[in-house]
């Protein structure tokens, strides 16, 4: 099979992390990692769509609270939930405390424990509030950035979760089908660009507004890469609902580093 080009990749990721109407042509290894690399452009249409929900409401004349509730919902609308989902499952499996095979028999029911619960409750609360604190200081920009910059950290952290030398922890599904399929160089070149581009929009608010928004994406990576460690270490290593734990974490890490400071 021959090296799957952008064009492949793009499809890749916006047919497997988003729900809008694009076919996936290829499904291999090479697919896989073109299509892990372009996750942050995925991430980018869908943060830009929760900015525009955002701001409409704003501009309309609804109050930064239903601005920030758009914001949060809209991304899991794009995503129908996948990856919340997977963050349900992945609290469930580790707060289950079982040994590893049990705990992936945990994370594949389909309802969800009261752990997978708690967390979605909390992680939805503090996308919210964080929102609401962007939207309501007197400047929409800001929130409509942190969105946008939350949408694309979360599927860096997808790229970074499919590096080589990152196992699967079951032969089958999404998990065992792009679990280290990204080269490791691949994966800092793609951290690089998109760090480089969050301190560019941030710049958009100052010098200090760069280096802010540069460092609230170097802390949500740093947030997902310690849940990846550990679920590698606790499951031997990753699956789906793996990938849309880190990915989430890593979104609302985002949005909490942008309400400091």
């Amino acid at each position: 099979m021959t090296t799957a080009g952008p064009v492949t990749g793009i499809r890749f990721a916006f047919g497997t992390l988003t729900v809008l109407p694009v076919r996936v042509t290829r499904w291999d290894r090479h697919a896989a990692r073109a299509g892990m690399l372009c996750a942050p452009l995925a991430g980018l249409v869908v943060g830009l769509d929760a900015a525009a929900a955002g701001v409409l409401l704003m501009a309309l004349g609804a109050g930064p609270l239903l601005a920030a509730v758009a914001s949060a919902a809209l991304p899991a609308a794009l995503t129908r939930g996948l990856h919340l989902d997977g963050l349900a499952d992945t609290a469930d499996g580790l707060g289950s405390g079982k040994p590893a095979e049990d705990a992936l028999r945990i994370m594949k029911q389909s309802d969800i424990g009261p752990f997978g619960v708690i967390t979605l409750v909390l992680v939805l609360l503090a996308q919210v509030g964080a929102l609401y604190e962007l939207y309501g200081g007197g400047d929409w920009a800001r929130g409509a950035v942190a969105a946008t910059l939350a949408g694309v950290t979360a599927r860096l952290a997808l790229t970074l979760a499919s590096r080589s030398g990152i196992p699967a922890a079951r032969p089958e599904g999404l998990g065992a089908a792009v679990a280290g399929t990204v080269p490791a160089r691949s994966a800092a070149a793609a951290a690089f660009l998109v760090i480089a581009a969050c301190a560019g929009a941030g710049a958009l608010f100052g010098r200090g507004g760069a280096v802010h928004h540069a460092l609230a994406a170097v802390l949500a990576l740093a947030a997902a890469h310690l849940l990846l460690r550990h679920c590698v270490r606790r499951f031997g290593g990753v699956t789906g609902d793996v990938f849309g734990a880190v990915a989430e974490t890593a979104g609302t890490a985002a949005l909490i580093a942008l309400t400091l400071g």
